[in-house]
């Protein structure tokens, strides 16, 4: 699939967001619930985070040029970083509207319909967050991966906030309502943070997750019976695609047709093995003390 169709995630997220929001929004208005205020502020969060996935979705997608060789793909980033923020400013909301309820209780009306529109909304937002998470593990998406965290956060938060409503109309306990919106805030914090975190790891350029990193070394290892060796491994994720960088040492009495032959297996097997990457290797003759100097990250410069 290439990565242009991802956008049709992004659109599908934005339908439920909008439809979520409207449900949540209708449960609030029947009920008068700061718990379910809570709710559909998240849901407009989800409505923002949606569309600036798709704009960055789009971005990423774009093929590298000149002054992008890289190509896009962190711009998915981006997008990440700012549904995680965004998640942090609904909850401090929430937080508002709770603490104005605890000290202004109401009671709560039409509690059965409330109730039955928000599990409406909650179930929509579930069926969405299975079908972004797929994609995201399929495509290796650092957007779908934020948007399906943060709606399987929204299903989790309304299910608390049902719970919270449904022990108030049972008890007749205002004070469970808001106390409910505050716990909301709270985990909505946690799912922010996780996010924000996560899109700052790909930002600034951190290696590939240690299952892949061994791919890799096993990988390199299987060519040791030829006696080749090798250093200086480098990895690093943007978006979707992987890059990884590796000096390999050849004898020194081969000529550089067998070099260049090696090289291009290696590349090959990589790309089979950790699909899509690009790999860029430097050639060095075993033996040599300069091929040697270059082991660390930041090779010294020549005095």
């Amino acid at each position: 699939m290439q990565p242009t169709s991802l956008t049709r995630f992004a659109w599908l997220s934005i339908a439920a967001a909008i439809a979520t929001m409207l449900l949540k929004g209708a449960a609030y208005h029947f009920t008068g619930s700061v718990g379910l205020l809570s709710d559909a502020l998240e849901s407009l969060v989800n409505l923002a985070g949606a569309l600036m996935a798709l704009v960055m979705l789009s971005i990423a997608a774009r093929p590298p040029d000149e002054d992008h060789a890289y190509g896009h793909s962190k711009a998915e980033y981006f997008s990440a970083g700012a549904e995680g923020a965004l998640i942090v400013v609904a909850a401090v909301s929430i937080a508002v509207a709770a603490v104005d309820r605890l000290m202004h209780p109401r009671p709560i009306q039409q509690v059965g319909l409330g109730l039955a529109v928000s599990v409406v909304a909650a179930l929509l937002n579930l069926a969405v967050a299975l079908v972004l998470l797929r994609a995201a593990r399929t495509h290796r998406s650092a957007t779908l991966q934020a948007s399906s965290q943060h709606l399987l956060t929204d299903v989790w938060t309304t299910g608390g906030v049902l719970v919270g409503v449904g022990a108030v109309a049972l008890t007749g306990w205002l004070v469970l309502d808001p106390l409910v919106a505050l716990a909301v805030a709270v985990n909505i914090v946690w799912a922010g943070g996780r996010i924000l975190r996560d899109s700052v790891a790909g930002l600034m350029d951190a290696a590939l997750p240690a299952q892949e990193q061994r791919v890799l070394r096993e990988l390199l290892a299987r060519y040791a019976a030829e006696g080749i060796e090798y250093h200086a491994l480098r990895t690093r994720r943007a978006g979707a695609h992987r890059f990884v960088s590796v000096h390999v040492l050849v004898p020194a009495e081969w000529t550089v047709q067998q070099g260049h032959d090696l090289l291009e297996r290696i590349e090959a097997d990589i790309r089979r093995a950790l699909p899509p990457i690009t790999v860029l290797t430097h050639l060095e003759p075993l033996g040599d003390p300069a091929a040697m100097a270059d082991q660390d990250l930041h090779r010294a410069d020549a005095p």
